[in-house]
Order: C-alpha cells, then structure tokens, then sequence
C-alpha cells in the first residue's frame, strides 16, 4: 500500500497541470498519509517517533540550507548584484552563450554544491536572457551541468559527501575517477542543445531595477562578493567545525543582514526597504520549499519501511552485474531521491568486500549525482530551478529528459571503460 500510494503521489506530482493541482499539494498530502499508513501499521510507538524525528532532521536541515541559499540569492538580486557578472558577458549568440553557462555551471558546481550553483546561475540567466522559452532551455543544461559538476567532487553532491563521509571514496581518487565521466556528460546535452539553439541573437529582458532603488558599483560588488563567499566558505565550516552546513548558512545570512543594515544605515526606510535581507525573506519561493518538505518526507517512508533496501537486494540477487546495478539506481535516481538509495546501498555493500575508491563506489558517486539530471524533480538541482523558473514536469520530460539520459549513458559508458583500462 505504501509503494502504491507513493506511485499514485509522483504521478499526481507529474501531472500537475493537468490535473490543476499544485505539485506542493500533492507532495504534502501524499508525506501526510503515507507517514499515517506507516504509523497505522506500526507496533512500536516510541521507535516510529524516532523515524520521524530523524526523517524531520534530516529534512530540516536540507530546508534550512535551501531558505538560506535563496535568500542569500534574493539579496544579491535586490542590489543588482548579478549585473556585476553580466556585464562581462558580451556575446550576443544564443549557443555561444549557452557553453558560456554551462561550463561555467560545471565547475562552480564542483566548488559550491549543485542545489545552490543551480540557484545561482538561474537567478543569472533570468537576467540575460527575456524569451521564456530561451530560460527554460537554459534552466534544463543549468541543472544537468550542476549535477555532473557536484558528482566528481566531495562537496559538489550530498551523495558523494554520504560516500566521502562513509569512507567509501577519498577525495582525490574520485576527482581523478569521476571527472572525465562527468564532463562528458554534460558536453554531450550541452551540444546538442546548443545546436538546437541554433544561431539566434541573445533576447536580452529591458533593464530592470527590482528593488526600485540604485545601487553603487561597490555596493553590489560588496554584497556579490559576500553572499558568494558565503556559499563557498559553508564547506570549509562544516569541515572545521564539523557541524551541518545549515549551520555555516545561517551564520552566514547573519553576517550579510549586519553587513546590509550597516551599509544602509544612512538611507531613508523607503529606500532601503526593498535591499535588506528581510525583505528577500518574503521573496524566496516559499511554495518551492514546501515541495521540497512533502518529497521528502514521503520518501522517508520508502526508507523506514525498507522497501529501497528490498529493491535493492533484488537487484544484487536477481541482476548481479555490479555496473548494471549501479546504473539502474542512477536511473531509479531520477524518480527516488538518490539519498536514501546511496544510503541503502552503502548498508547493504560491506567496506570489507568493496574497499574505499573501488569500482562500486566511484562509479555510485557518478550514477547516483547525475541520473537524478533525467526528470525535473530527480535532484535537488531541478527541484529549485522547477521552483525558481515554474518549470513545468512534462515539458522537461520532452525537452529535457532525453538529453541528460544521452549523457548520463555516455558518461557511464567513459567511466566504465576508463576504470577497466586503468585496471
């Protein structure tokens, strides 16, 4: 019953329009009853309570980091930040524009993590590009780009930082493991796309100021430069301190209100009402972020009820192959979250048998961080560009799917060939 009920909630997630139905809705109502299903069923009251404590932590701090990311994105935003960077780009072609992103995407990826280069480099392109249907198809690489760079690193992708923690990868082995797969998978969508961009002039939306307010250079260079550094800084906090990096984002977002209300001190209220951080505060996609909660939380329950670690010893008993077994849960990846799919697998594969930088984990660390790029709400990336662009499900699946599925394959197939050449 509750494979099926969470069946029936990604399909009503899929068919949002259609059916007039907010993804949110569904995803909320679907952790709603599925949570209620599971604790109908339970005999242990205090052990569930446990699971859910966990499960709410876990997705808690997830949250936090996204509110913090968008947040800091909004400021940046309300001070033209991001004009700081654009000015730079002088191309007026559509494709040459597009590589321009998309390695750009690739590589800061790697330094910040998926979810906020994501965040970053759509906010960017709503700012280059007017025609909506040039952002969406920017939006689709942004995501692909963001997922493969975070895979070829330890703090690029959650489920490569789960294998780094665990011990089943080290950090230089999967740089040098990963990289070549990973870049392959974003040139094979991030070319044709380009070609399908053909070679249209860049659309450029009439200048806006959306805080109705100017800025000084410096002023959005000093809050550019901050909010930035204060995404790159997170993983060197949670590395020094080794708290969650919602911690870091917090104490970040704490440092950049000081530093906003401080260099705006002087200003009337009217005219610096829409440039401080608790303005941005009411501008984030807040329905965003409840999606992000009921997902989840529903799939929680998969984990809970053991039903991915079942899936996955079926694969083992019934399949064998390791490289086809890992493939598979990188598609599975781009339905089911691919944190508790890493998390099954690295219980159920014994570090004894598969030592750290074998074959298993380097090539999960690259299934598991880019098959999630194949649907919209596969990963975390695509779940803040769909919030951030109102990216419609069916429309990436038309659009968008079948090149990332190009790229995750060919990836696969560099990295397999590579391992086995070098073994």
């Amino acid at each position: 019953m509750i494979a099926l009920l969470f069946v029936i909630t990604y399909a009503a997630i899929a068919l949002e329009h259609p059916l007039g139905v907010n993804k949110s809705a569904s995803a909320l109502l679907g952790a709603g009853v599925l949570w209620t299903l599971f604790a109908l069923g339970a005999t242990d009251a205090p052990l569930l309570n446990t699971q859910l404590a966990e499960s709410v932590l876990g997705t808690a701090q997830i949250v936090f980091f996204l509110i913090g990311a968008m947040t800091i994105v909004e400021v940046i935003d309300a001070h033209n930040g991001f004009e700081v960077l654009t000015r730079h780009i002088s191309t007026n072609r559509l494709p040459v524009l597009m590589w321009m992103i998309g390695v750009a995407t690739f590589f800061l990826s790697a330094i910040l993590d998926n979810l906020t280069t994501t965040i970053v480099m759509v906010s960017l392109v709503k700012r280059l590009l007017d025609a909506r249907e040039d952002r969406l198809l920017f939006a689709g690489i942004i995501v692909i780009a963001a997922n493969a760079g975070g895979a070829w690193t330890p703090i690029g992708d959650v489920t490569t930082t789960m294998l780094w923690i665990g011990g089943q990868i080290t950090s230089l082995a999967v740089m040098q493991g990963v990289f070549l797969a990973s870049i392959v998978n974003l040139l094979v969508p991030l070319t044709a796309a380009a070609w399908m961009a053909g070679g249209r002039a860049v659309l450029a939306p009439p200048p806006t100021q959306s805080s109705g307010v100017s800025t000084t250079l410096a002023e959005q260079t000093v809050v550019l430069v901050l909010g930035l550094g204060v995404l790159v800084l997170v993983p060197v906090f949670k590395a020094v301190t080794h708290l969650p990096p919602f911690m870091g984002i917090l104490l970040g977002l704490g440092i950049l209100w000081l530093v906003g209300d401080l260099m705006h001190r002087q200003k009337d209220e009217a005219d610096k009402q829409n440039l401080t951080l608790a303005s941005a505060l009411g501008r984030i996609d807040m329905s965003a972020i409840v999606f992000f909660i009921g997902i989840l939380l529903a799939v929680a329950v998969l984990e809970h009820t053991h039903i991915l670690s079942s899936v996955a010893q079926w694969m083992d008993e019934h399949i064998g192959r390791q490289d086809l077994i890992v493939l598979i849960i990188g598609l599975v990846s781009a339905v089911v979250d691919n944190v508790p799919l890493v998390a099954a697998s690295m219980g159920m594969y014994d570090l004894a048998q598969y030592p750290p930088d074998s074959f298993l984990w380097e090539f999960m660390a690259y299934c598991a961080g880019t098959g999630g790029s194949i649907l919209i709400i596969g990963s975390a990336a695509g779940v803040a560009a769909m919030g951030l662009e109102r990216i419609d499900f069916l429309w990436y699946l038309r659009k968008i799917s079948a090149l990332a599925l190009a790229g995750y394959l060919a990836g696969a197939a560099v990295y397999v060939l590579q391992f086995h050449s070098m073994h």
